[in-house]
């Protein structure tokens, strides 16, 4: 009776958010629109941006810090551009609901939309993105294999993830506002634990398996790393990992969300 209650939430719900597909795509075509206003170069910084950050880094962390780890550059920039997406959507997604209240107010939408589309926008963005890492490959010679073709599936469990995430804390952070605050801190101290600008052999033993088993960033970028760096397929233990992690956040936020989501009016 269970999985039959829960297979009917799931195809009601579903149903709803088809409903709502236009307002999705509004949503999501105003944030890309309000991020690169009055820019000259626009959509190009999606491009520009992680070329610039990643030849900065690449400065301070291969010859500055003599970091032994080939192909330095793609290594760098395939961690960045995911954990990027993931800081920067969960940051727009927790502002979603305050953000939106003046439209909640005034007519009735699936509240979890102005969120989806947070996380939305940010993964148009990283596909942008994608055009700066296949500069890099070229640049640097690591050339293409048949494995490229795979990354998509490292974004799907990335998009779960990064949405489960953005809705548990989109609904905390309408009744504590502190959460925004403290989520920024707690992000910086995730970009340094994450093997993005270091491999992760450098850390001692036990902070390897700490970040092995409590990051799933790391199964994300492993994973990503596997295929545009390497030209091999992931371990399926990493694979199950990622997926795991994905659906186990999505299943905490959802059912946060869905459980507070009728007490917002009261707060914003």
């Amino acid at each position: 009776m269970a999985v039959f209650a829960m297979v009917k939430y799931l195809v009601k719900h579903t149903k709803g958010f088809l409903d709502y597909k236009d307002l999705l795509v509004q949503l999501v075509s105003r944030d890309l629109k309000l991020k690169y206003r009055r820019s000259v170069l626009g959509y190009l910084w999606s491009v520009l941006s992680p070329l610039m950050i990643m030849a900065v880094q690449v400065v301070v962390f291969q010859y500055m810090f003599q970091r032994p780890i080939p192909n330095f550059a793609v290594y760098l920039l395939s961690g960045q551009i995911l954990f990027n997406y993931m800081n920067q959507s969960t940051h727009m997604a927790i502002r979603s609901i305050l953000e939106s209240a003046s439209l909640i107010k005034k007519v009735y939408l699936p509240k979890y939309i102005f969120t989806f589309s947070k996380i939305t926008s940010g993964l148009i963005d990283l596909i942008f993105s994608m055009a700066a890492m296949a500069v890099v490959i070229i640049v640097t010679g690591v050339g293409f294999s048949w494995h490229f073709l795979l990354f998509p599936l490292v974004l799907v469990q990335l998009f779960v993830f990064c949405l489960g995430l953005g809705l548990f804390l989109a609904q905390a952070n309408v009744f504590f506002r502190d959460v925004q605050y403290i989520y920024t801190v707690i992000t910086t101290g995730w970009l340094y634990l994450t093997p993005i600008f270091y491999d992760i052999e450098f850390l001692p033993e036990k902070l390897q398996t700490l970040v092995k088993w409590c990051n799933p960033m790391y199964y994300y970028v492993s994973q990503f790393r596997c295929m545009v760096l390497y030209h091999t397929l992931p371990e399926w233990e990493m694979v199950l990992a990622g997926c795991a992690a994905a659906l186990l956040v999505l299943a905490v936020g959802a059912w946060s969300f869905v459980r507070r989501q009728h007490d917002f009016i009261l707060y914003i």
